[in-house]
């Protein structure tokens, strides 16, 4: 993580970056720290391969990772300086837990909308309500507007915008929001290939449900010839 001032005479499609910036590992780090929280509060904290496994998921990930457990540690260790994540106590094995809303002083709902978009990529607020709904209840899809509104309102003595809303893309209904933390956004390079990066990623998350139930049937069959007294023909995966 680096801390830089936003940056001075950018162009007009270019949307300044907030004072803190994240590495591309670093968001992906803390926004499934932010999200096993919620979602799975038995598991939490997480130790450090519990949160590689997170952070290299192949569903409601985009883009999809394949990072090293050295660099998920170095991750960590970058956010703790940062006071953005912190270790857990009382726990044989190290534990790692976030603190981003407190690190970055945003209100709950607003951390809900920033970790979804660090995980997801740009989403349409209607996207972001249906997402969030194991994270937080959002009444309805104008309030999350009102929380991305502010979000991307936020003054310069507070760090900047950390949202910004996209272009409407050529198709599409709706326009997109994307989150600022990783640094400056070209809102045209967005606008222009972000139909394509949710098709493709809607893409990959069907083929890793489709190569779960694979293996799921695999282990079925494999069972029943077992019990049948069957030999099971092995298949090249």
């Amino acid at each position: 993580m680096t801390l830089t001032p936003p940056p001075f005479g950018s162009a007009p499609a270019i949307t300044p970056a907030p004072t803190v910036l994240l590495t591309p590992t670093e968001a992906r780090v803390l926004g499934t720290l932010m999200e096993k929280a919620r979602t799975v509060p038995d598991s939490y904290p997480l130790s450090l391969n519990s949160l590689m496994l997170g952070c290299n998921q192949k569903s409601s990930r985009d883009p999809l990772m394949n990072l090293s457990e050295a660099e998920v540690a170095d991750a960590v260790s970058s956010l703790k300086q940062h006071q953005l994540v912190r270790e857990s106590s009382g726990s044989r094995v190290t534990r790692f837990e976030h603190n981003f809303q407190r690190g970055l002083g945003v209100p709950e709902q607003s951390a809900v909308l920033l970790g979804l978009l660090m995980l997801r990529g740009p989403q349409t607020a209607a996207e972001l309500r249906l997402n969030t709904e194991r994270w937080y209840k959002f009444a309805d899809i104008s309030s999350v507007e009102a929380f991305l509104e502010e979000l991307q309102d936020r003054s310069p003595e507070k760090g900047g915008p950390l949202v910004v809303k996209l272009a409407k893309a050529p198709g599409a209904r709706e326009q997109r929001w994307v989150q600022l933390l990783c640094g400056p956004v070209d809102e045209a390079v967005w606008a222009a290939g972000g139909s394509a990066r949710q098709t493709e990623g809607q893409a990959l998350e069907r083929v890793a449900r489709l190569e779960a139930e694979v293996a799921e049937l695999r282990a079925t069959v494999n069972r029943l010839c077992a019990e049948l007294g069957m030999e099971t023909t092995p298949t090249a995966d």
